[in-house]
């Protein structure tokens, strides 16, 4: 079956090599934010590229020298006081995440830039990230008044350890590809110009190879990030809880004004 690419406009694609589709990440603000649009598509394409018989491998990347850092903030404040677009948004958090698991084909992440948010959760789900040894990541959820969610605690935890993944997402500290590589954060990292070709190198190899053996390797090795679904599913519900709470729209508005939040001293929990 061929889906139909033509309905996404956020996200484009091309063939590197014939069974190789790449899904770049287009938008139009700085750094790649996500508008609303680009969040959802991002959630939806991995069903059309597993239906894809086409297709055997897909690389993930974004648009000129950044990958993309997370949502549009002035939307998530739209978010936060509107339930019917909290709980969408939510479905679409939820949805990026398990379909990108779900998806049989092997997903190569290409990184340059910023990754954070949403954009941090499509690079490293990918079961393959390449990642510019400048490139800049940032769990930056606390930072705004919100727990920590998207793929943070289904992914970060296995990858580098609960001290490693604590550190870093209660502090919303940064780190460089370099430093990602060295935790196990992300596969490999290479100058950023060699970014797109080793990422492509690497698709066509997966391409070429067992395509049966690959998927069920990448299906039982998921298997270790499924077991950790009812953790992400709640993290997920405490980071929207927190969009709509005083904490959420205090640690947006600041963010946005460029002034220090000024969270309450105490809460109830």
């Amino acid at each position: 079956m061929q889906p139909n690419y033509d309905r996404y406009k956020s996200l484009k694609f091309d063939r590197p090599h014939p069974r190789v589709i790449r899904i770049t990440l287009t938008s139009q603000m700085k750094l790649g934010v996500m508008d609303p649009d680009m969040h959802r598509e991002l959630s939806e394409v991995w069903r059309d590229v597993d239906a894809d018989e086409t297709v055997s491998a897909i690389i993930i990347t974004g648009q000129g020298k950044t990958f993309s850092a997370g949502g549009d903030l002035k939307h998530e404040l739209k978010v936060a006081v509107d339930y019917d677009l909290r709980m969408q948004a939510m479905k679409e958090t939820r949805d990026l995440v398990y379909n990108m698991l779900h998806c049989s084909k092997p997903i190569v992440s290409a990184i340059r830039g910023w990754a954070v948010g949403a954009g941090l959760a499509a690079g490293l789900l990918a079961d393959v990230s390449i990642a510019a040894e400048d490139a800049n990541f940032m769990d930056g959820h606390t930072k705004i008044g919100v727990a920590a969610g998207d793929c943070a605690m289904i992914i970060w935890p296995l990858l580098v350890s609960m001290a490693k993944a604590k550190y870093y997402l209660l502090c919303c500290e940064r780190l460089t590809g370099k430093e990602a590589e060295r935790i196990g954060l992300v596969s490999l990292t290479v100058p950023d110009e060699e970014v797109a070709e080793k990422a492509e190198q690497v698709a066509v190899s997966l391409a070429n190879g067992a395509p049966a053996a690959i998927r069920w390797t990448k299906y039982s090795l998921n298997s270790w990030i499924k077991n950790a679904g009812p953790i992400f599913d709640a993290s997920v519900a405490y980071e929207f809880m927190g969009f709509a709470g005083r904490e959420g729209l205090e640690g947006m508005s600041a963010f946005l004004e460029k002034r220090p939040p000024e969270f309450p001293a105490q809460t109830v929990i």
